[in-house]
């Protein structure tokens, strides 16, 4: 039995028919072909599939689809502009923050998600807001430098 579910992702009002059982995550991938959200552990516990849910970093592997109805969804696919990449996104390229890359998404909507309440977040801030992203290749120092390096050319761009 499938159910017909609406979910505005990335601004973007989609109607899809799912089973009712299915999480945000399942939808987001196998419905809308938005894989940038990972599946990885599927029970909440590396952050590979964080999306920003109104304005709030969640976890989509725990999250139904049906309970995102009516609510904002952004996936790392939404960061870019037309203009360009994130500043996120950028500095992660710049500082080698990601290396096979598997995590990045998670915790670039993670840092996203902080940097929008919290433009000038302290170093520990940082380490707070992504402590539910795993990552087994970077260390982290790198992925920390490329949060504070794009926080502080937001804090430029605005006005």
């Amino acid at each position: 039995m499938k159910v017909v579910c609406t979910l505005r992702v990335n601004g973007e009002p989609h109607e899809i028919a799912i089973p009712p059982h299915w999480t945000l995550l399942e939808a987001l991938r196998y419905e809308l072909g938005l894989t940038g959200s990972k599946q990885g552990c599927d029970k909440g516990d590396c952050g590979a599939c964080t999306v920003i849910v109104d304005g709030r970093p969640e976890l989509s592997c725990l999250t139904l689809a049906l309970g995102a109805e009516g609510r904002d969804v952004r996936t790392v696919e939404g960061l870019a502009t037309p203009q360009g990449l994130h500043p996120l996104q950028d500095c992660f390229d710049l500082n080698g923050a990601a290396q096979c890359g598997f995590c990045t998404p998670g915790i670039l909507m993670s840092a996203a998600a902080l940097l929008e309440h919290n433009p000038s977040p302290t170093r520990e801030e940082i380490k707070q807001a992504l402590a539910g992203n795993l990552c087994r290749c970077t260390g982290y120092t790198k992925i920390l430098d490329a949060v504070e390096q794009a926080a502080a050319r937001l804090r430029e761009a605005r006005p």
